[in-house]
């Protein structure tokens, strides 16, 4: 690894001069990161990972081996992608027709994690603490701290911030406390939301 100011980057790979890294940030081993990237503190790019130049990327992101962030992406602070996970940025791709005009914004929320394999349709958003779980297609928005799984996905739960299924319905009523954060989380009708801890 090569040390920057701030931030470290592995012989193999490419940092277009113009791209913004933050400090404690870590490019892997034959990565590209093109020169209008903004890419926060604490970010952890993996082997093979490619970053457009349209795209932001939070502090403590963790972008795992074989992913492309593509133009019109935003990941928040927190957010993981898995391995080979795919990000899309036009909705009807055709090579011969030209359409970089109409790159759709995807916005990745705070702390969600996306699994490995999983691809996400260009014009979503992906609520904080959401869980996409391996192999699922995102077509269409996800809600906060939502699990989605399936191909298109489909939720089949909640889950907390720290990382585990939270035992509620996927609508109704009714309350859990995380017993290792203490955060209460809260569902109502279709919509969790977390206070305390």
């Amino acid at each position: 690894m090569t040390n920057h100011p701030g931030y470290t980057v592995h012989p193999s790979a490419i940092v277009d001069e113009g791209a913004q890294i933050g400090e404690g940030s870590r490019v892997w081993h034959f990565a590209h990161v093109c020169a209008g990237a903004r890419i926060g503190k604490g970010v952890s790019l993996g082997q093979n990972v490619f970053v457009g130049n349209k795209v932001v990327i939070g502090d403590q992101c963790k972008v795992q081996n074989n992913v492309s962030v593509y133009d019109n992406v935003t990941l928040e602070e927190g957010v993981f992608c898995g391995p080979s996970m795919v990000f899309t940025n036009v909705y009807n791709p055709r090579s011969l027709i030209e359409r970089k005009s109409e790159y759709r914004d995807t916005l990745v929320k705070r702390g969600a994690t996306l699994g490995a394999n999983c691809t996400i349709v260009c014009g979503t958003t992906i609520g904080e603490f959401a869980f996409v779980g391996a192999g699922a297609v995102i077509n269409k928005d996800v809600k906060p701290y939502a699990l989605m799984v399936g191909v298109p996905a489909r939720q089949v739960g909640w889950m907390s911030e720290y990382g585990e299924q939270i035992p509620l319905p996927v609508k109704g009523q009714g309350e859990y406390t995380c017993p290792h954060t203490g955060a209460l989380y809260t569902l109502d009708g279709d919509t969790v939301t977390r206070s305390g801890a």
